[in-house]
């Protein structure tokens, strides 16, 4: 289905499903800067609204209720994502602290919070796909009811590339595992979609090296 399709039903299934202040919040708060992420930036990412909820309430350090714009949530997977203007966040010096407080809070009972700038989204919405891409990469895959396993050459390729910056360059990851070239590149190309590499082109267009984006810390590496 279309984004617009898509979009107006998830919006209106949220809406359904709350009352008084909850609704008044989706129905003030999911404006310009809010529908623009998700057509410019979330659709193209992931292709559905799963586990993304609109306008969500959580409370800050005084207990106080408030939105933030997004989360989203799915399985132990918990991400806020706030659209933040500078017409309304930044003029305003008592709000523009109150909100990076509470951001700070969500953060500080370890909640991951991502501020995308208004006018960046509007003037250069590639670069904050680009960004999202890489921070939700690692998570895309735990989203699906079937969670993306790992061989032993692709644990082995994505370790090598943690001791290395996060990158391979196919003939040295080669030369250290032991293995053929040919081999390394088809298993990069099966980690570039189960979202734990990025494929790295040189001038002429071809692919050079590849970039692992996933947690250095991740269980993935090992087992």
């Amino acid at each position: 289905m279309s984004f617009q399709i898509e979009h107006d039903h998830w919006v209106q299934m949220h809406m359904d499903k709350r009352r008084g202040e909850r609704l008044d919040a989706l129905r003030r708060g999911h404006g310009f800067g809010n529908r623009l992420f998700v057509e410019k930036v979330w659709w193209p990412l992931v292709g559905h609204f799963d586990h993304l909820h609109p306008e969500y309430e959580v409370r800050d350090w005084r207990g106080r209720s408030y939105f933030v714009d997004f989360a989203w949530i799915a399985r132990n997977i918990k991400i806020f994502i706030e659209i933040m203007d500078y017409g309304s966040h930044g003029t305003d010096r008592t709000k523009y602290r109150l909100d990076l407080n509470r951001m700070l809070y969500l953060q500080s009972q370890s909640h991951f919070v991502i501020a995308v700038a208004l006018d960046e989204l509007k003037e250069n919405p590639e670069f904050i796909l680009g960004m999202m891409r890489n921070i939700l990469s690692p998570y895309l895959h735990m989203t699906s009811d079937q969670p993306a396993r790992f061989s032993r050459v692709e644990r082995e390729i994505m370790r090598y590339a943690a001791r290395n910056d996060r990158i391979i360059k196919p003939s040295k990851a080669a030369q250290e595992l032991e293995l053929h070239k040919q081999t390394v590149i088809k298993y990069c190309r099966i980690l570039v979609d189960k979202g734990k590499l990025r494929p790295v082109s040189s001038r002429n267009g071809r692919i050079c090296l590849y970039e692992y984006i996933g947690l250095l810390q991740s269980s993935d590496l090992y087992r």
